[in-house]
C-alpha cells in the first residue's frame, strides 16, 4: 500500500505500509501498530456480557466463548483483509480513510456473530496519555485500565475505604477510580496526537504496560479515528472541531453566583437574607420547584416536570420579581417520569415510553423507593414531545432560564427501544440524546444565547449539545477519590476533549454514613468555585444535616466576598468564552497544555484559568498553605502583587485568598490589579 497523500498532494501524518507478512500503521514514520502473521496484534471473538444494574450502578463482566488471532493478511485496492488460518470464512477488513479533521482506520467484520475486538497499539514508553471523558481520580491515564461505560460514579470510589465497601454492599454503589457519569473512548498523547474509538459499545483502554496501548471493544465493527496537530492546543481544537462546540455561556451565568436552595415557600426569605450579605447573585436555583419525595437517601424530587404550586405558591410572581432585579430562576429536570405523576400517563397514552423486551409493557426503573418510566428518545415523536411539552411549555414558557438536566446514565441493557437498537450500545449514547432534547428545546424558543442547562452525564458527541458540564455528586469531604479535589481533575480531563465549560456543586452533594460538610470544606469550596466559569451552590442530598451558605455569618461573609471576586472576573471569563467559541479550548486547562514539560504531566490539583491565570485551590484537609508550580514567564501573586519566577513555591492560603497567580504582561493586568485593591486584606 503506498504512502497516503491528501488531495493537495501533501504527505499525511498517518499511513499504512504493507509488509511481506503484515502491515504497519505509521505516524510521521513512527510505528503505532505493527501486525505480523507471527505476532498478530488484532483479534476478534464472541462474548456475552454478565451484567447487573442497581440504580445506575453496574457490575460488568465478560464471558468470552471464542477468541481468534488474525494471523493471515492480504491487501488489494487499498483494503487489507485479515483472518485466522483455521477460520478463513471470517474476515476483518481494514481501510485507512482521510476525513476533514482526522484519519480513520475502518474495521469491519464479515460475521455478525463476532462481537469482540482487541487491538494492541504501541507507543513510546515516555508518552503520557490524558482524556477518557470526565475522569475523577486520575488526569494522567498511564498505568491503569479504563472501561468506558456511563454510570453512577459511586460513593467513595475507593475500594480500600469503609465508605466504599459499605456502599458496594448496598446496591453496588461504591464505585471505583474509573467509574464516571461521562466516559469517552478518546485519549490525547503528549506526542501531539489523539485516538478516538467511534463506537457506542462498551470499550476499554488498557495502559497497564509501558509501551502498549491495549484496546478492547464489545463490537467487531469500529472506526479508529486518528488526529494529529503541531501542538497540544491545536490538537484540542481539532477534537472540538470533531465533536462540536458549545455556545458561549450567557452573561448572567458567569457574572455572579447562582444560589441553590430547596426550601419551598421559605426559599425566598432565605434568598433575601443571602442577597442582603452583599453577595453578587445572578441566579436562584430551586431544584424542588417540582415538589419533594422523601426517601431514606434523603430529600429527593417528585419527577413530574412542572410547577408544584403547593410547595411554591405564587412562583410566577416571584420569577417576574427576580427578573426585574436581573436574577434568573433555574429548575431541574431529568429524562425519566415517575409512574405516579401526570406526565407519565401522558407519555404512556402516546406510546412514548421504552418497553420491556418481551411485552408491550412500559419498562419501570427502580430509582430507590420509587419507579420511573423511560421516555424513548430513539422515537423522534417522543423526543420532540419532551422538548416541547415539558421543557418548552412547562419550563421555558413558564419563565425558567436554566436547569440541571440530570441523569442520562440509567438506560437498562434489557430495554426495548423504538428504533430497534441494541440497548448495550444505546446505553452509552443515551446522554447525548438527552442533551440534544434539551438543546433543541432551547433552540425552539430562540434562547440558545440566553438560557442554559448543565449536565453530568455524557459520551462522545455530547460536546455539540451540552453547553455546560458539572462534576456530578461529590462527597462533602476531602477524600482522595470522591471529594473536592476530583472536580479539578474532572474539568481538566473533559476539557481536553472539547468541553469548554465546567463547574461543580459548591459544597459537594453526597452526605451519607456520617459524612457531613465541615466549615473548612465549605470555605475551601467557596474559594475553588469563584475561579470556575459558573459559581453555583447546592444544599446537598441532606440539607438539614449539613452546613449551608447561610449557616453562619462567617461562611456567608466569605461567600459574599468570593462571589464579588467571581463577578469582577467576568470580563476575563467572557474573553475566554469567546475564544472557546472559535478554538474549542477549555477555560480550565492543565499546565502542560501551554507549557509542554513532562514535569507538569501529572499535575491535577492546580490549573491554568485561561492562559493568564494559575489557580491552585486548597483541596486537602488541614492545610493553611500549599505548594504551587509556576511555569516560565513573569507571574504575580493575585492578592499581594508579589512577583514569582519559575519553580515550586510554598504559598500561604488563608480562606478568601486561594493561591492565584496572573501573568505580569497580561492584557487583563489592570483588571487583576483592581481585584487586588478591592479584595486583598
Amino acid at each position: 500500500m503506498p504512502v497516503s497523500k491528501s488531495r493537495e498532494g501533501h504527505k499525511l501524518p498517518f499511513t499504512v505500509i504493507m509488509q511481506s507478512d503484515g502491515f504497519d500503521l505509521l505516524r510521521d514514520g513512527n510505528c503505532m501498530l505493527s501486525h505480523r502473521a507471527g505476532a498478530p496484534v488484532i483479534s476478534i471473538g464472541v462474548g456475552s456480557p454478565d451484567l447487573e444494574m442497581v440504580r445506575g450502578n453496574f457490575r460488568i463482566d465478560d464471558i468470552v466463548q471464542t477468541r481468534v488471532m488474525l494471523d493471515c493478511c492480504a491487501e488489494a485496492d487499498g483494503i487489507i483483509r485479515l483472518w485466522n488460518a483455521a477460520r478463513p470464512d471470517v474476515v476483518v477488513t481494514l481501510k485507512l480513510t482521510q476525513r476533514a479533521q482526522q484519519s480513520a482506520l475502518e474495521l469491519r467484520c464479515s460475521d455478525p456473530t463476532f462481537n469482540r475486538l482487541w487491538i494492541d497499539m504501541q507507543c513510546a514508553t515516555s508518552e503520557a496519555f490524558w482524556g477518557g471523558g470526565e475522569q475523577m481520580s486520575y488526569l494522567r491515564l498511564n498505568g491503569r485500565r479504563f472501561p468506558f461505560w456511563t454510570s453512577e460514579p459511586g460513593v467513595g470510589r475507593d475500594k480500600s475505604t469503609a465508605l466504599t465497601q459499605t456502599m458496594d454492599a448496598d446496591g453496588l454503589a461504591g464505585g471505583d477510580y474509573w467509574t464516571t457519569n461521562y466516559p469517552q473512548p478518546s485519549w490525547v498523547s503528549s506526542a501531539r496526537y489523539a485516538v478516538h474509538l467511534e463506537t457506542a459499545a462498551y470499550s476499554v483502554l488498557d495502559l497497564t504496560e509501558a509501551g502498549r496501548v491495549g484496546i478492547e471493544c464489545w463490537s467487531a465493527n469500529m472506526d479508529l479515528e486518528l488526529f494529529d496537530a503541531p501542538s497540544l492546543p491545536d490538537l484540542v481544537t481539532k477534537l472540538s472541531d470533531r465533536f462540536g462546540r458549545q455556545p458561549p455561556l450567557p452573561d448572567w451565568a458567569i457574572s455572579g453566583a447562582i444560589i441553590g436552595l430547596k426550601d419551598g415557600v421559605d426559599t425566598f426569605d432565605r434568598f433575601e437574607s443571602i442577597a442582603a450579605s452583599g453577595a453578587a447573585i445572578t441566579g436562584l436555583w430551586c431544584e424542588d420547584w417540582v415538589g419533594i419525595r422523601q426517601t431514606s437517601f434523603g430529600k429527593r424530587l417528585f419527577w413530574d416536570w412542572k410547577w408544584n404550586a403547593a410547595r411554591y405558591p405564587d412562583l410566577p410572581a416571584h420569577i417576574a420579581s427576580l427578573a426585574q432585579r436581573g436574577i434568573r430562576f433555574l429548575g431541574y429536570v431529568n429524562p425519566y417520569l415517575a409512574v405516579d405523576g401526570a406526565l407519565y400517563q401522558e407519555a404512556l397514552a402516546n406510546n412514548y415510553l421504552a418497553l420491556q423486551q418481551d411485552s408491550d409493557t412500559a419498562y419501570a426503573v427502580d430509582f430507590g423507593e420509587f419507579d420511573a418510566g423511560i421516555v424513548d428518545f430513539t422515537n423522534p415523536d417522543a423526543a420532540n414531545w419532551f422538548a416541547d411539552r415539558i421543557i418548552g411549555q412547562e419550563m421555558l414558557d413558564f419563565g425558567l432560564s436554566g436547569w440541571m438536566a440530570d441523569f442520562g446514565e440509567y438506560l437498562p441493557t434489557d430495554v426495548r427501544l423504538f428504533d430497534g437498537s441494541d440497548p448495550m450500545e444505546a446505553h452509552n449514547s443515551w446522554p447525548v440524546l438527552w442533551a440534544k432534547v434539551n438543546a433543541d428545546a432551547i433552540a425552539s424558543r430562540g434562547k440558545t444565547s440566553d438560557a442554559t442547562f448543565f449536565m453530568r452525564a455524557g459520551f462522545s458527541g455530547v460536546q455539540a449539545q451540552c453547553p455546560l458540564l458539572w462534576a456530578g455528586d461529590q462527597c462533602v469531604d476531602f477524600s482522595r477519590h470522591d471529594g473536592i479535589n476530583t472536580v479539578i481533575t474532572a474539568a481538566l480531563s473533559s476539557g481536553l476533549l472539547g468541553n469548554a465549560y465546567h463547574h461543580s456543586d459548591l459544597g459537594g452533594y453526597t452526605s451519607l454514613h456520617g459524612v457531613v460538610r465541615t466549615a473548612e470544606l465549605l470555605h475551601r469550596w467557596i474559594d475553588l468555585a469563584a475561579f470556575a466559569p459558573v459559581m453555583r451552590s447546592h444544599e446537598g442530598n441532606r440539607p438539614a444535616d449539613n452546613l449551608q451558605l447561610d449557616s453562619s455569618p462567617e461562611i456567608l461573609s466569605h461567600f459574599a466576598r468570593m462571589s464579588q471576586v467571581h463577578k469582577q472576573l467576568a470580563p476575563y471569563v467572557r474573553a475566554y468564552c469567546d475564544e472557546a467559541a472559535v478554538t474549542g479550548l477549555p477555560l480550565q486547562r492543565p499546565m502542560f497544555l501551554h507549557y509542554d514539560d513532562c514535569a507538569y504531566y501529572d499535575i491535577q490539583d492546580q490549573y491554568l484559568y485561561g492562559a493568564d491565570m494559575i489557580v491552585a485551590p486548597v483541596v486537602e484537609q488541614g492545610q493553611d498553605s500549599r505548594s504551587v508550580v509556576i511555569p516560565d514567564g513573569a507571574w504575580v501573586h493575585l492578592w499581594s502583587g508579589q512577583p514569582y519566577a519559575k519553580g515550586t513555591h510554598n504559598i500561604a492560603a488563608p480562606n478568601g485568598q486561594p493561591p492565584v497567580f496572573t501573568r505580569a504582561d497580561s492584557t487583563y493586568a489592570d483588571l487583576f490589579a483592581s481585584i487586588r485593591t478591592a479584595f486583598a486584606e
